[in-house]
């Protein structure tokens, strides 16, 4: 997902340190996998701060997605809009962008989905952010290309989970990205009418 500065020595704040540290160390190595001891030793804060700013580990993971969202939606919607732009339809534009993402070796799957697979039974808030994420990809995708009906925005949405969990399990990505293309264009052309 385009190369976005977190190091936690380009951040401002203690806050943004713990954040960006957090970001990079949860989506790269899991949740469950990333102590809070771990954060505070790369972030180059001290407990005291890091409990200042986040009374517990749950409210750092719930500020995690929230930034993550923010970041890879912005990202989203950019490269969408700039495909667009340029004539692509809404199939090799979600392919193309799609596959940019695949691509860098920081890749991971989507974040939510991760997240809620994790601990989403543990901590509901989390499948509830991760609800609110898909109806926000839904809508960027529908608001760029004028799309009226929310089913079609929703199933596109399903077709481009399907796709992100193929690449993170090591799917062949052009194949990834061709099925991805050839499953957006039928829905786009109303091959699919009826869920």
């Amino acid at each position: 997902m385009g190369k976005v500065q977190t190091s936690p020595q380009a951040a401002g704040s203690a806050r943004d340190k713990i954040l960006l540290t957090a970001h990079d160390l949860f989506y790269l190595h899991g949740i469950r996998a990333t102590g809070i001891d771990k954060i505070i030793a790369k972030a180059c804060v001290t407990k005291v701060t890091f409990y200042r700013h986040f009374p517990s580990k749950n409210d750092l993971i719930l500020a995690y997605l929230e930034y993550r969202h923010s970041r890879w939606i912005g990202w989203f919607s950019q490269q969408l809009r700039e495909h667009q732009s340029n004539g692509l339809p809404l199939a090799d534009a979600l392919a193309e962008t799609m596959n940019s993402w695949w691509q860098d070796a920081e890749f991971r799957g989507c974040a939510f989905l991760n997240a809620t697979a994790e601990i989403g039974e543990a901590l509901a808030d989390v499948e509830r952010l991760t609800r609110e994420h898909k109806v926000s990809v839904a809508d960027v995708i529908a608001e760029i290309w004028d799309i009226e009906e929310p089913a079609l925005a929703s199933t596109l949405v399903v077709a481009l989970d399907g796709a992100i969990m193929h690449a993170q399990m090591g799917g062949n990505l052009a194949t990834v990205t061709d099925q991805l293309r050839v499953m957006t264009a039928a829905l786009m052309k109303g091959a699919i009418r009826q869920i």
